[in-house]
C-alpha cells in the first residue's frame, strides 16, 4: 500500500512540473487606447503587471523587439506623422530612427539586430518595402510594385522575408483587390506566394524553429488565426470563431500564439495553442487592446 502511495505521489508531482513547464513565460508588448490614445504597454505573459511605457499624449504602436530582448522600435506619430522610433524597453532611451515626413509602418528587426525591414510611402503613394540599419541609416528600397505591400518580417534564419502583398484578380466579370502572404529573398528578389486563398491574409508571424507561419486571414464574414508551413502546405485554421482575430504573434518556445480579438472597438490579447486549444484571455480593458509582440527572451525584467 505504501509503495503505492508513493508511487501516486511521484506520479502527480510529475504532472504538476509538466504543467508548470508548459505556462507561458516572459513579457508582451501590446498596444492599447485605454487610457485616451494609442500607448504602448507590457505585461507578463499572464496578463499580470501590466504597464504603459510610452507615456505620450501622441499615437504609439505597431512595437516589435530586438533579437536580444533589450530593445524595442514602433510607429510614433508625436512628429506630426508616423515614424519609427527606437526605445530601451522600459521606455527609455527615446530615438527617431526614420526622421522623414512620409508615413512609416510595420518595422521589424532582423535575426541578427543588425537591420530593420519596415513600410514606407516615401517614394510615391503605395505602400513599399524598406529596410535600414538598426540606427536608420542606409534605407535602402526592396519592392517596386503599383499595388501596396505591408507587414514584412524575416524568418529567424535570415534567408527569407515574409509579407503581404496587394493582387488583383478577375471574379464574375469583376476586379477584385485582394492580400496574400509572400516571401521573398531580404534583398528584395525571388518573391513567391504562401497563401492562395479567398480573403485578405496579412500580418505574418514565424515560428522561432521557422516551420510555421502564423498570420490573420478573412474567411466567410470575419478574421481568423490560421497557420502555416513556409511552403503553403498543411493550412489550418486555429481560431474560427465569431469574433475578428488578428495580429498573431508567437512565444519564444513556440507552444503558445498571442493575439487580438473582439468585435466593433472593443479588442483584448488572448493566448492559444499552435493546435487551437487552451485559450485564455489576458487583458480586460474596455477599450482597444492591440498589436502583441513577445519577447525573444524570456527572462527580460521591464520593470
Amino acid at each position: 500500500m505504501k509503495i503505492f502511495i508513493v508511487l501516486g505521489f511521484c506520479f502527480s508531482i510529475l504532472l504538476s512540473a509538466s504543467a508548470i513547464k508548459d505556462e507561458p513565460t516572459g513579457v508582451i508588448t501590446f498596444t492599447s487606447k485605454r487610457d485616451g490614445n494609442f500607448e504602448i504597454y507590457v505585461m507578463d505573459a499572464d496578463g499580470s503587471n501590466q504597464r504603459n511605457i510610452t507615456n505620450n499624449k501622441a499615437s504609439d504602436f505597431s512595437s516589435s523587439w530586438s533579437p536580444d530582448g533589450k530593445r524595442l522600435i514602433f510607429v510614433s506619430d508625436r512628429d506630426g506623422n508616423n515614424e519609427i522610433y527606437s526605445m530601451k524597453a522600459d521606455g527609455t532611451d527615446l530615438i527617431n530612427l526614420s526622421n522623414s515626413e512620409s508615413r512609416e509602418q510595420a518595422p521589424s528587426y532582423s535575426p541578427d539586430g543588425k537591420q530593420i525591414i519596415f513600410v514606407s510611402d516615401r517614394d510615391d503613394k503605395n505602400r513599399e518595402i524598406y529596410v535600414m540599419n538598426a540606427d536608420g541609416s542606409n534605407v535602402r528600397r526592396l519592392t517596386n510594385n503599383e499595388l501596396y505591400e505591408e507587414t514584412p518580417v524575416w524568418s529567424p534564419d535570415g534567408r527569407l522575408v515574409s509579407f503581404t502583398r496587394q493582387i488583383v484578380t478577375e471574379a464574375n466579370g469583376e476586379t477584385v483587390k485582394n492580400g496574400e502572404i509572400f516571401v521573398m529573398s531580404p534583398d528584395g528578389s525571388d518573391a513567391r506566394r504562401v497563401t492562395i486563398k479567398d480573403g485578405f491574409d496579412s500580418a505574418a508571424q514565424w515560428s522561432r524553429d521557422g516551420k510555421k507561419i502564423a498570420f490573420h486571414g478573412f474567411v466567410g464574414d470575419g478574421f481568423d488565426i490560421f497557420v502555416v508551413n513556409p511552403d503553403g502546405k498543411d493550412l489550418k485554421n486555429i481560431t474560427n470563431d465569431e469574433s475578428a482575430d488578428f495580429q498573431p504573434g508567437w512565444s519564444p518556445d513556440g507552444k503558445w500564439i498571442v493575439y487580438c480579438t473582439g468585435s466593433k472597438d472593443e479588442y483584448d490579447i488572448w493566448l492559444i495553442k499552435p493546435d487551437g486549444s487552451s485559450r485564455r484571455r489576458l487583458t480586460t480593458a474596455a477599450d482597444r487592446d492591440q498589436n502583441p509582440a513577445w519577447s525573444p527572451v524570456v527572462s527580460l525584467v521591464t520593470r
